[in-house]
């Protein structure tokens, strides 16, 4: 049995004995309550960013790529995220407490939103933002393909994993302060696996590139780059998702 699913499957057992309680607010969940109390789920910040052609977060991560003779990116997030606000909660605990089924919630909503919008419902492949051998090795799952595993399957795209990897070991982001800091950690970090060309599966049209949390962008930037030789920007779109964006 995989990782993600012995500790989805013990984290089940637990939530049967153990009090709940909300990861926004701290408040203990009552019996209709699953994941967040219903407060704190009735003010999910939401974005609206899969309706918008132009947003914010598309006009950050655009911003990056002035010396690219590309189309407009086209990016959106499920809702906002301050270090200062509870919701912050939602992917620290997919990353770092396994809480797979949280997550798994929150990118479902994201991926009926994504399916529901005439920007993204063409979507054929998903491609997670990878994580380092050792640094996956070590934490024994990748959140970001936990996420996209399930914005996939409400988008009924493929989800691929065997395209891009992480060939140079980092620092994790979240720990470094800057943007310039975060760009310099992830430049040429990402690259396309050996023989990615010959897998790569004929009549693809629009990709999505998937990760949990948008800052500065430097992360996905640096996959997106290392995706272009294999999706020809012509003929192929490339789009960025998150469950949750830093707001300006």
């Amino acid at each position: 049995m995989a990782a993600e699913s012995v500790t989805s499957y013990f984290r089940s057992l637990l939530d049967l004995f153990l009090e709940r309680d909300c990861p926004v607010c701290g408040r203990p969940l009552g019996r209709f309550e699953r994941w967040l109390c219903l407060s704190c789920a009735a003010d999910l910040p939401l974005t609206g960013y899969w309706r918008m052609p132009r947003n914010a977060m598309a006009d950050r991560f655009n911003a990056r790529l002035s010396d690219v003779p590309i189309r407009y990116v086209r990016a959106a997030a499920l809702f906002f995220y301050r270090s200062d606000v509870g919701y912050a909660a939602i992917p620290k605990a997919v990353k770092y407490n396994a809480a797979f089924g949280l997550g798994r919630h929150y990118a479902a909503l994201l991926g009926k939103a994504l399916a529901t919008s005439a920007l993204f419902h063409d979507v054929d492949l998903v491609i997670p933002v990878p994580l380092h051998p050792l640094r996956r090795l070590r934490r024994g799952y990748n959140q970001a393909e936990v996420l996209a595993r399930t914005v996939a399957a409400e988008l009924g795209a493929e989800l691929r994993t065997d395209l891009l990897r992480r060939h140079r070991y980092t620092r994790t982001q979240t720990r470094i302060r800057g943007g310039a800091g975060k760009e310099s950690n992830v430049a040429s970090a990402f690259s396309l696996k050996r023989g990615a060309a010959e897998r790569c599966p004929a009549g693809c049209h629009h990709v999505l590139l998937l990760d949990d949390v948008f800052t500065t962008g430097s992360t996905l930037e640096a996959c997106y780059r290392a995706l272009l030789p294999l999706f020809a920007p012509g003929h192929v779109r490339i789009s960025v998702a998150t469950l949750a964006v830093v707001k300006d």
